[in-house]
């Protein structure tokens, strides 16, 4: 598989609290994608602080423990995500207790392991992870915000959710407490999909029918990538971009 991270400020902050990294574990066999995403909160350069530990955390985790798990049933990865993903969390919460000017800072984080044929996607926050597969771009993460919420119930549609005033409101944050709950989700992939890992940076400002026409581009990824920022640029730039994109080969 090809990869490529890229982040972005944006054109009105001048903070970028987003963080992402990738890494591709080879066996003598085989090869294992990990990758992750992050969008810190909290001001004053706290949510730059939790993006990186949370990212940096579960990478080093999943590297660790992945190694010794090659060769078992992809069943068991399930778990070990939820314990990195614990991990991480509970080494945000306590720097968020270490120093008063750490305290209220928080992340979100979505991560994607990619191992034979099949992805497992977990996150926690709005983060979000796309799979593009025969021309179609499905979501497959679901956000915890308070929007995601009101559309489950039936209270708005999804173009009023655009323009929400809350649309910005999460309801699940790593290190916002000492426990996290994770979300976990399944997809087969074949040769040619991409999985697409992105802040609300971009998903909030490109719809996802132009982020499927950027992606089916027969362009390097890493151009996809620039091509992705600047378009959330164009159309916004308020937030921080950050994107990674990985196709199966």
């Amino acid at each position: 598989m090809i990869y490529n991270c890229d982040s972005h400020v944006g054109k009105v902050r001048k903070n970028n609290e987003d963080y992402c990294m990738g890494e591709i574990i080879q066996t003598e066999e085989e090869s294992i994608g990990i990758f992750a995403l992050a969008d810190g909160m909290g001001g004053h350069k706290k949510g730059e602080v939790a993006s990186k530990i949370a990212v940096e955390s579960i990478i080093n985790f999943l590297k660790e423990n992945i190694l010794q798990e090659c060769g078992i049933k992809m069943d068991y990865l399930d778990d070990v995500i939820k314990q990195a993903y614990n991990y991480a969390n509970k080494k945000i919460y306590a720097k968020s207790l270490e120093d008063i000017s750490f305290e209220g800072m928080g992340t979100t984080l979505v991560v994607a392991v990619v191992y034979r044929d099949e992805a497992i996607i977990a996150n926690v926050g709005d983060s979000r992870c796309y799979l593009l597969h025969n021309d179609k771009l499905k979501k497959i993460t679901k956000d915890h915000s308070v929007v995601e919420e009101l559309l489950s119930a039936n209270l708005i549609t999804e173009e009023e959710a655009k323009h929400h005033p809350r649309r910005n409101q999460i309801t699940r944050a790593m290190g916002a407490e000492e426990i996290i709950i994770v979300d976990i989700f399944r997809e087969k992939i074949e040769k040619d999909d991409i999985l697409l890992l992105a802040t609300d940076g971009l998903t909030g400002c490109v719809a996802d029918e132009s982020i499927k026409e950027i992606i089916m581009q027969d362009k390097d990824i890493k151009v996809l990538c620039e091509e992705l920022i600047n378009q959330a640029n164009e159309n916004s730039g308020k937030d921080n971009i950050s994107v990674i994109l990985s196709k199966i080969d």
